[in-house]
């Protein structure tokens, strides 16, 4: 989904499958600079973000982007030669069109931040002090699924914590169980688990196994991005997680279980 300065773009088509944009909003004179947020749904927005951007620049007006979720983060290396980089060629579209600032919301990959030009990072910070407050329990412990989501988030706010280390199967890569550090914080507690991406929520389901064999008593879930794909899992079956908060970046589907921040 694409916006300017509010106003949601539809993305029309000729009978080809070319895009029809027409009453494109243009600035109003108080109006300093121009602002596309783009809501990513699909690859298929590239071409769409390029056109509305293309147009704007007639106005002369600085235009920013606000782009909570990076397509491609995952894909922040290759190892072999027939990989192909898309990241670094998303980072380099972006680019060169020339905006004026990036804001990126709680990026999955610092290689993202570093192949943006421009880019302003958003802290999750606020909204999981809202998750936080919904839950309503001073005495909540925080986990996070890995050592990675413990670096980042543990000095973000100031609670007791403990994380996790994943056991993998050394053939098939699945997640077999998870080792927690620190686990005498959890025993009795209700638990916020945080992390920054959920896809289909393998990695949470374990996690809440594993808290619950440790002895805590509620669990809930803290993702800053939301895969619609957590509908082909298991995680909003599995009754160990009672409620789980997340922001409007990726997820579109509304579900009981799911608090969108």
């Amino acid at each position: 989904m694409i916006k300017i300065n509010d106003r949601i773009i539809p993305p029309l088509k000729f009978p080809d499958g070319t895009f029809v944009l027409r009453d494109i909003p243009a600035p109003k004179k108080k109006d300093n600079f121009m602002v596309i947020e783009w809501r990513y749904e699909s690859e298929e927005e590239l071409a769409l973000l390029f056109y509305l951007t293309m147009h704007l620049k007639k106005y002369g007006l600085p235009i920013d982007l606000y782009l909570p979720y990076i397509p491609n983060a995952r894909m922040d290396r290759v190892k072999t030669d027939d990989e192909v980089f898309t990241l670094k060629y998303f980072a380099a579209f972006i680019n060169n069109l020339g905006f004026n600032r990036v804001f990126v919301l709680d990026p999955h990959s610092n290689v993202s931040t570093a192949l943006i030009n421009n880019v302003r990072l958003l802290s999750p910070f606020s909204k999981i002090l809202t998750a936080l407050s919904n839950i309503n329990d001073s005495n909540i412990v925080l986990f996070y699924p890995d050592e990675g989501a413990m670096k980042r988030y543990s000095t973000m706010i100031e609670r007791p914590y403990a994380f996790g280390i994943k056991r993998r199967d050394w053939k098939s890569g699945e997640i077999v169980g998870f080792d927690i550090v620190n686990s005498d914080v959890i025993n009795g507690r209700n638990v916020l688990i945080v992390d920054d991406i959920c896809s289909k929520g393998g990695t949470f389901s374990h996690s809440a196994r594993a808290l619950k064999e440790a002895g805590a008593a509620d669990i809930y879930l803290y993702v800053t991005h939301c895969e619609n794909t957590i509908y082909k899992g298991d995680l909003l079956q599995d009754d160990s997680i009672k409620k789980i908060y997340t922001t409007d970046s990726l997820f579109r589907t509304p579900n009981d279980k799911i608090v969108v921040l």
